[in-house]
């Protein structure tokens, strides 16, 4: 993600007040519902799996459990995603992944977080069974079906392909390019 990391950085880090108006401009109640979040990112019409996905990042970034996202959570999203420490992005991964909150991410979980990415991102380079299975043959060290928090940011952090894998199920690079695309061509 090296090149696109830094453009991404650089968008967000172009003013908060862009990002404000935006917000403001797209929710004028000051708060985000997880349709209106589908449709700023324009992820309507998605398959089961994907609807489940952007349900699932919702529900982290809802931090006060509301059913809402305010502009200090949505500010504090961004910021994690663009700019947050990798243990940090690995915890809130590790908390998106374990669908059922159980402490543990098993195959299924992951299974159906790869397979949701590639119906939103399009990334075909391997089969969601295929990144699934590679992932728990380097990383579950017990071998026992199931991701504790320590194995998966430790083995993430030791193997650079998988964290790529990770870094890809929430790349909003493009989702960002689309959206600051269409603040140039609106101004």
């Amino acid at each position: 993600m090296g090149a696109d990391n830094s453009t991404t950085e650089d968008m967000m880090a172009v003013d908060i007040h862009y990002w404000y108006n935006k917000f403001m401009r797209d929710s004028p109640s000051g708060l985000i519902t997880v349709y209106e979040l589908k449709a700023i990112l324009g992820l309507q019409g998605m398959n089961e799996e994907a609807n489940g996905y952007i349900e699932q990042v919702f529900a982290t970034f809802d931090m006060n459990k509301d059913g809402y996202i305010d502009f200090m959570e949505y500010v504090a999203a961004l910021s994690l995603i663009l700019k947050g420490k990798i243990d940090q992005k690995l915890k809130w991964y590790f908390k998106l992944y374990d669908a059922d909150g159980n402490g543990r991410i098993d195959r299924e979980e992951l299974l159906s977080i790869f397979k949701a990415v590639q119906a939103i991102n399009r990334h075909t380079d391997m089969l969601p069974e295929e990144i699934t299975a590679l992932v728990f043959d380097t990383i579950d060290k017990n071998g026992d079906g199931e991701l504790t928090l320590e194995e998966f940011t430790s083995g993430a952090q030791q193997h650079q392909v998988i964290m790529d894998i990770i870094k890809k199920t929430l790349d909003l690079s493009n989702v960002l390019k689309v959206i600051k695309n269409g603040r140039r061509n609106s101004v």
